[in-house]
């Protein structure tokens, strides 16, 4: 494995917590990653998305992605014990329905080339490439990452993606709360 192997994440939320927006809340979450990077955390612009895959009357998402390297000795593991903490500290249920409504979902797409599959983690994410709301942001970040599995980068992906999602650009970028 790379020392600083190339990390994908997804953001999204749906629901606003506590004086956070949903804009607001993907920021702060990108602040909260600063401690597993090595360098700057990179952020695709927002987007408003379509709820996939979510209960009857979910509203829209505000999704973004991002991009970083591992900080030195960091696994999949650890990150994604990180990115679960984040999401609690925001207001995250741990005994939600799956897809519900949410202030703060944080995914780990991919960590470097690592193929895995865990009770708790599958690397890469095995839905991400099929996702506009995963791709179009990622596309943003990282058109050349070769997507692992697949030998494909992002852009080829997103190029053959066949979805009826919607996914609009807004105006706000990422930013800190």
């Amino acid at each position: 494995m790379q020392i600083h192997p190339t990390v994908l994440l997804g953001l999204g939320s749906n629901l606003p917590w506590q004086e956070l927006s949903s804009q607001a809340l993907i920021g702060a979450a990108l602040e909260g990653l600063a401690e597993f990077a090595h360098g700057p955390v990179v952020c695709s612009p927002l987007y408003r998305t379509s709820p996939v895959d979510c209960p009857p009357d979910s509203g829209d998402f505000v999704n973004a992605a991002a991009v970083m390297r591992a900080r030195e000795g960091l696994t999949p593991t650890q990150l994604l014990a990180g990115v679960k903490r984040l999401e609690i500290a925001f207001g995250r249920s741990l005994n939600s329905v799956r897809n519900a409504p949410r202030p703060l979902d944080v995914d780990v797409l991919a960590f470097g080339d690592v193929e895995m599959r865990s009770a708790r983690l599958t690397l890469p994410h095995p839905r991400a490439w099929q996702r506009a709301f995963v791709l179009v942001p990622l596309n943003d970040v990282a058109p050349d990452f070769v997507w692992p599995g697949k030998g494909l980068t992002v852009k080829q992906l997103l190029r053959r993606l066949d979805s009826n999602e919607n996914v609009q650009r807004l105006p706000a970028a990422c930013s800190q709360p």
